[in-house]
């Protein structure tokens, strides 16, 4: 169009970076993290950013080099998060939970020029670096501890930062596609592969989370997600762009979280099912009560039971659909107002769907993985959840082939199966190979998953496909018991024949497993692991 241009006044490539940079003007005096007796300001953030970018370009690395860490939810990861890119390079944020083994697949994979480990891991850092004996060039090792006077043979992180430059300018990218961020996936299925995530798509992503989870001016998030899975869902820089403290945790448990939302006045975190299902049924000595409604963000499949007993505690819980790949949040279950009218039952059923995509995502939908086509909107036909938008990965690190496969006809495919409801919400049923075949019918588990939680003695509960030499497959049920609650195996199938009557018999549990439920570290059950015990168990 006539008299338009593009020049550095009307266009500047989208970044988190500019986050961090405005929460130091507008918030600057007010806290930014809070860690035990550590509090920083966002000024005192901003400057401990940029000196470790500084220290980090002293170190003569490129654009695009990567820098790998390994730690627990501490101020330290916060500042890399910002610090790295302000670098030029990448920050690839390993899972602590990675053996020796896993570390070093990690570390071959994306090959880091600088190393940064918190103390509690460094033995099984150095332990993977002896495997990777044969690489051209070591990275860095630069020790993260909470007690400086410690002797170490590696560099200190906090004389790292104080050699970094504190007027140094920021390095920013050329391209907002360029990559800001690697995270590895959870693994459930196969070996996690390397996810590679963009400046715009982090930038958009990190703005999504806080509008969809309705978070407010200076919030409190209480950091309960790791902020090495799928780079914290873009929280960490979602606080920084809404001027909020981040309340960070070594460790999470039920008590600690209950303890930090009175003691900090917590607004806002984000749970995995399991985390959600812990603070549900936290007992009376730990549950403390405040004055205030605690807005918490779920992807995965907790069940309605658990998002009522959350709610009748002050918890809000918003859930939705998510992966590594779409940089945690892909879809969410926006909340109606007419909803509240309803039965408790129904509204409660409703809320826990995975609802539609956020306003940074283009769009989703429901596909016939084989013909490619959408289901019909009836709440029944189970088809594959894709997606498409600017917050969808750039791609899979140094795996074309994988990147290829997932991207297919204009969509990301996303392995993840679900129905769409007649308003067009999706509601979310398995994973593909997890969704079980009775009868030729394709069944999710989602529903009688949440039916068992609603048991008084459940705890926990996941469902899987047996082998059935009549039916193909019937459904086996993996159940732990509340502490000091006993029941048998004839009473849960019977509890759950009463509930499901006749709509859909299928559905009833044909075994009962006694058993803790096993999950990977972000909370995701980890069902390949249960289907084995019911081949075995058939045999």
């Amino acid at each position: 169009m006539e008299g338009t241009m593009k020049c550095s006044a009307n266009y500047v490539p989208l970044s988190p970076i500019s986050y961090l940079e405005r929460a130091a003007v507008v918030f600057g005096t007010r806290t930014s993290v809070i860690y035990g007796d550590i509090q920083y300001t966002w000024n005192q953030t901003r400057d401990r950013c940029v000196r470790l970018a500084s220290a980090l370009s002293d170190l003569g690395l490129s654009r695009h080099d990567v820098v790998a860490a390994l730690a627990p939810n501490i101020p330290a990861l916060i500042e890399l998060y910002f610090g790295a890119p302000m670098s030029g390079s990448v920050l690839c944020v390993l899972n602590t939970h990675f053996d020796s083994k896993m570390l070093a697949m990690a570390l071959e994979k994306t090959k880091p020029k600088v190393f940064f480990v918190d103390s509690e891991f460094l033995s099984v850092a150095e332990e993977s670096l002896t495997l990777l004996s044969n690489i051209e060039e070591q990275p860095l090792i630069i020790t993260i501890t909470e007690h400086p006077t410690e002797k170490s043979k590696h560099v200190q992180y906090e004389d790292f930062l104080s050699s970094g430059n504190p007027s140094f300018k920021p390095i920013r990218p050329l391209d907002e596609c360029d990559p800001i961020a690697l995270n590895f996936t959870s693994g459930t299925t196969s070996t996690p592969k390397c996810v590679v995530y963009s400046h715009r798509g982090a930038y958009l992503n990190a703005m999504a989370v806080g509008v969809t989870n309705e978070m407010k001016p200076m919030p409190v998030y209480l950091w309960t997600v790791p902020m090495y899975h799928c780079s914290g869902w873009s929280s960490v820089w979602t606080v920084a762009a809404y001027g909020g403290v981040n309340v960070c945790l070594r460790e999470v448990n039920d008590k600690v979280i209950f303890d930090s939302v009175v003691k900090h006045k917590v607004t806002d975190f984000g749970g995995s099912p399991a985390v959600l299902n812990m603070i549900a049924n936290a007992k009376d000595s730990v549950k403390k009560s405040f004055p205030w409604t605690v807005q918490v963000m779920s992807g995965g499949s907790s069940p309605p039971e658990v998002i009522l007993r959350l709610k009748k505690l002050g918890f809000k819980v918003m859930m939705a659909f998510g992966c590594t790949e779409l940089y945690g949040l892909g879809t969410a279950c926006f909340w109606k107002p007419e909803w509240e009218t309803l039965p408790e039952e129904e509204s409660i059923r409703l809320k826990a769907r995975d609802g539609l995509n956020h306003f940074a995502k283009e769009a989703v939908d429901v596909l016939d993985p084989t013909t490619m086509e959408p289901v019909p909107h009836d709440g029944k036909t189970i088809g594959e959840i894709v997606l498409r938008g600017n917050t969808v990965m750039s791609g899979y690190y140094k795996n074309k082939e994988a990147t290829e496969a997932a991207f297919r006809g204009g969509w990301f495919w996303s392995r993840d199966m679900a129905v769409i409801d007649p308003d067009g919400y999706i509601h979310w049923k398995d994973r593909s190979q997890d969704v079980i075949t009775c009868e030729g019918e394709s069944m999710g588990s989602k529903e009688i998953e949440g039916l068992l939680y609603s048991h008084p003695a459940v705890y926990e509960a996941a469902i899987v496909g047996q082998p059935d030499e009549t039916l193909g497959e019937s459904t086996c049920a993996f159940v732990k018991l509340k502490e000091g609650v006993e029941a048998k195996e004839e009473e849960i199938i019977e509890f759950c024949k009463r509930k499901i009557g006749k709509t859909n018999k299928k559905l009833v549990p044909k075994t009962i497993v006694f058993k803790d439920v096993p999950r990977t570290p972000t909370g995701k059950i980890r069902k390949n692991v249960l289907r084995v015990m019911t081949k075995n168990m058939k045999k």
